[in-house]
């Protein structure tokens, strides 16, 4: 097969990339513009990201994939190889091949029901917002309060929705309940998706269904922002790890990628010289840390990690207390931004 052949197919099984997820990667699920898995080899996990379908901004294109834990990449022709076992390109390109002469009436029938504005994009991303509430004195702010979290300045991208749509994965009745809703936006601000954390009636803690946080609309390279990035920022994966950091360091923007294989991709605002990477203590966690730290090397911006006691900075605040979380800050932190940056 010559490689304008292999490229026709690669972006045939593109056109398809959600279908071919589901039948190769069963053990993943879908999140936003996105299919999110362990590995290449299917594993159960979050680490490998594949994108569904291309950015509106053209960056990116449907059916290419990296994981955050190795730093592969590739497309659906290696998913294909992988998942399957292959070692000669002729039978990945025969299974490519059989799989798209498939009739699929499910999905045919999905795609004629589209509505104008799907679910997980962007513009549906911006309407949930809009349709949101501040949250402060609201389960929003008792949930992030519940869990140790008092830096509630720069916060205008953290919103309270009372009755959120949650639908099952494997299938099931709709179900309304209070969220928090976030506002991922892009580096000029401009909101591309937004994150969902399902809320107990009390607030207490997150709501309990098989998938309490959830993302929609373009996630890749972007965040939950806090504070305007100039030449210093901090990112970690989740809202409550950013926040918590942000409890000791409050004036350090913060961004929070929504996971591990994000994080690893986020783009750098112009002007940054030094990065942060908020580290959380897993084998995904730490293949982000490893990708971004890379990328901001050869980017020629100083990267530093920040490693908790436990398996997040969230968990080292409930445990320990904000005293105790400074001090592991302060060890951490580069001279520079130790006056800068903790609180007194």
């Amino acid at each position: 097969m010559s490689r304008a052949d292999a490229s026709e197919l690669a972006a045939r099984l593109a056109r398809e990339a959600e279908a071919v997820c589901r039948h190769y990667l069963p053990a993943g699920q879908k999140s936003g513009r996105y299919w999110l898995v362990g590995d290449v080899y299917g594993t159960p996990g979050r680490s490998m990201f594949v994108r569904l379908t291309g950015s509106d901004r053209g960056k990116g294109a449907a059916g290419k994939w990296t994981d955050a834990a190795t730093g592969e990449h590739g497309d659906l022709l290696d998913v294909i190889r992988e998942s399957c076992g292959f070692s000669d390109f002729r039978d990945v390109a025969g299974e490519a091949r059989r799989f798209l002469s498939l009739p699929r009436p499910e999905l045919e029938k999905q795609s004629r029901q589209l509505t104008p504005v799907p679910s997980g994009s962007a513009a549906a991303a911006r309407r949930l917002f809009a349709m949101s509430q501040p949250f402060t004195g609201t389960l929003v702010e008792t949930y992030l309060r519940s869990r140790g979290i008092t830096a509630l300045h720069e916060t205008a991208n953290l919103r309270f929705h009372p009755a959120c749509y949650y639908r099952p994965e494997g299938g099931g009745a709709t179900r309304q309940l209070p969220a928090m809703v976030a506002a991922v936006t892009d580096l000029a601000g401009r909101q591309t998706g937004a994150h969902r954390t399902w809320l107990a009636a009390d607030g207490s803690a997150k709501a309990d269904v098989e998938t309490p946080r959830r993302a929609m609309g373009d996630l890749l390279g972007h965040g939950v922002r806090f504070g305007v990035a100039q030449d210093v920022l901090a990112a970690g994966e989740g809202i409550e790890t950013v926040l918590s950091v942000r409890s000791v360091l409050p004036g350090l923007p913060d961004l929070a990628a929504l996971s591990a294989a994000h994080l690893a991709g986020i783009l750098f605002p112009k002007g940054l010289r030094r990065l942060y990477v908020l580290c959380d203590r897993d084998p995904a966690g730490e293949g982000a840390r490893k990708v971004l730290l890379a990328r901001a090397a050869e980017a020629g911006i100083e990267a530093l990690g920040l490693t908790p006691r436990l398996g997040d900075f969230n968990d080292d605040l409930r445990r320990d207390g904000i005293q105790v979380l400074r001090e592991l800050l302060r060890l951490q932190l580069h001279p520079e931004d130790v006056a800068r940056f903790l609180a007194a």
